[in-house]
């Protein structure tokens, strides 16, 4: 029986291996008229089933509440269905470590860009991240897993709030964690993540909705409704907001660093970011079309830059010496250009989007279904911390995207942050975030 089942073995694998080299062939012959997919192979190039990769040490800065930083490898399945390497952020406390194992919180950061260069593991720890939502959770004996998502500090463009590979990058690399370290990891994790990572946490919730160690999520300022924020809300707030600066005499470059100006570019970037992704899924998408001008359509191919790794981020790295390394500065560069050169001009006079192409792209009517948070019920309790001076991801959005949860029996709680702005509402009401992790996982 035992030389059966070897036998039977060896004429499976030499099936395959047989197969394999004649599809190479056949691609081979045939490379200049198409080319070749083996739809019945899952073969990818890697091990599908082999979800740690390796770990190095994180080298760029150091946090006194943990005993280490690594930076993780692993695998995922990205948007095209394959097997694609991605990198995270592992955080240990220097508390020690339970019995049953340290329980894991992800963390989803929020929009950077989607260049490799953009990507959490190749730069300091983010503001907002290490103080105090990182220092407190690791104080309270948690370990972090912070993904930096698929395709950003990897091979590929990384499909920008496209939720369900949000969601994949959070589970494989909770996945690959529990697989490396064992029973120095207890099974049971949470997500919490702020603007992208607030809606890559819902999604995550979702997709984890059936995973009995799934305990929960906070989403702070969760990105939703991208096109009902550009083209309905955004143009009411920005022109209330731009039409009383003039009133108040407010100089232009205030506007661009605190004021309308800024508002708007931000949004631009957002839009930039988002066309640039759908690439990653569909590689022929043309993503200049649904901007309205040449000078808003080269602003926006910055994103990509030369090869899809290699674009400007939202912000530089360096915003003192080379502040021009930014998707939102270029763009509130030219926007001051136009409002100077157009002294009768609005701010949303500027070309920015081109809203019949925006609608009439199958891609993007694609890409705003896929993107939407909280669309299927969720049985997991669920956080929404949002800032009612909100500019980016305006209040009534989230407000709206919550009540429609409810109604569908999610158990959702709504924490608003009074006259907190997008990026200060979940550092503000950090102590509420951190005691409901608590109460949904006691970290001990």
């Amino acid at each position: 029986m035992e030389r059966v089942l070897i036998n039977n073995t060896m004429e499976v694998k030499m099936q395959h291996i047989f197969k394999r080299s004649l599809l190479a062939l056949t691609c081979s012959s045939f490379l200049f008229l198409a080319a070749c997919n083996d739809s019945n192979d899952d073969y990818v190039g890697i091990t599908p089933s082999q979800t740690f990769i390796s770990e190095a040490a994180y080298s760029k800065e150091t946090l006194d509440e943990a005993s280490s930083i690594k930076v993780m490898t692993y695998n995922m399945v990205n948007v095209q269905g394959k097997t694609a390497k991605a990198t995270a952020m592992v955080l240990f406390p220097k508390v020690t470590q339970p019995k049953d194992g340290y329980r894991v919180v992800v963390w989803e950061h929020g929009t950077l860009g989607v260049g490799d260069s953009c990507a959490p593991t190749n730069n300091n720890l983010g503001t907002r991240f290490k103080d105090p939502l990182a220092k407190s959770l690791l104080a309270a004996g948690y370990v972090i897993i912070a993904p930096d998502y698929e395709g950003m500090g990897t091979a590929g463009i990384h499909p920008y709030l496209h939720l369900e590979s949000e969601a994949k990058s959070a589970i494989s690399a909770v996945q690959a964690a529990q697989d490396h370290y064992g029973n120095a990891l207890n099974k049971s994790w949470m997500s919490v993540g702020q603007s992208q990572g607030g809606q890559g946490s819902l999604g995550t919730a979702q997709y984890a909705n059936n995973d009995k160690n799934y305990l929960g999520a906070v989403a702070g300022a969760p990105a939703s409704s991208l096109d009902k924020i550009i083209f309905q809300v955004a143009p009411v707030a920005l022109l209330d907001a731009e039409n009383k600066e003039l009133e108040a005499g407010v100089s232009l470059a205030y506007r661009a660093e605190k004021g309308s100006v800024g508002a708007y570019a931000t949004l631009l970037s957002y839009a930039a970011f988002a066309a640039v992704g759908i690439k990653a899924s569909d590689p022929r998408f043309d993503y200049r079309e649904i901007f309205a001008d040449t000078r808003s359509q080269d602003i926006a191919a910055l994103a990509e830059g030369t090869t899809g790794e290699n674009g400007l981020c939202l912000d530089s790295a360096d915003p003192v010496n080379k502040p021009e390394d930014s998707i939102r500065y270029r763009f509130v560069q030219d926007i001051v250009k136009y409002l100077t050169e157009n002294p009768t001009k609005k701010l949303l006079d500027y070309p920015g989007l081109n809203k019949e192409k925006f609608y009439a792209s199958p891609q993007i009517t694609k890409f705003l279904k896929e993107s939407q948070p909280g669309t299927v019920k969720i049985d997991k309790p669920i956080l929404i911390i949002q800032g009612t001076l909100d500019m980016s991801v305006p209040y009534p959005v989230t407000e709206a995207m919550y009540k429609a949860m409810l109604a569908q029996g999610t158990n959702v709680e709504f924490l608003p942050a009074v006259g907190a702005s997008h990026t200060a509402a979940i550092v503000e009401k950090n102590p509420e975030l951190v005691a409901f992790i608590k109460q949904n996982m006691p970290a001990q």
